[in-house]
């Protein structure tokens, strides 16, 4: 995946801490990005119910708690999939190569089970837990 998943944390940490809702153009600054780029991943976040926006009205609102939003359905809502997926498998080994006929199955069944673990790790985090570590750096400055 590329950015867009850390993008939607940064993204749901600025609607969720602001005090009137946030535009588009407004997270973007944050970011370090464009616009169009911010309302790509918000339409994402807001056909799967995260945040809505009204029309005639600018700007973003959370639909969940921060506390009761895991990452693991963020990651889910931007990469459009149910399972995590870090690592991408080489194409097309040479069959005829004894390590080329086994690495896809080897490597599938190694990665699945990072995937699976990295999983559990986002289904325990909440976007809570994002803000209060941020609380915290932000504190030390």
């Amino acid at each position: 995946m590329d950015t867009r998943f850390s993008s939607a944390i940064h993204i749901l940490i600025m609607i969720a801490g602001a005090e009137t809702p946030m535009t588009s153009e407004q997270i973007a600054e944050s970011v370090g990005t464009n616009a169009s780029y911010i309302r790509k991943i918000t339409g994402l976040l807001k056909k799967q119910g995260i945040i809505d926006s009204r029309q005639g009205i600018s700007g973003f609102s959370l639909l969940v708690k921060p506390e009761e939003l895991s990452l693991l359905r963020i990651y889910q809502t931007i990469a459009e999939t149910e399972q995590v997926h870090v690592f991408d498998l080489h194409q097309n080994p040479n069959d005829e190569c004894i390590v080329g006929r086994h690495i896809q199955p080897v490597l599938s069944d190694v990665f699945r089970g990072i995937e699976e673990k990295a999983e559990q790790e986002l289904k325990k985090t909440t976007l809570a837990d994002c803000m209060q570590i941020m609380k915290m750096r932000i504190g030390k400055e």
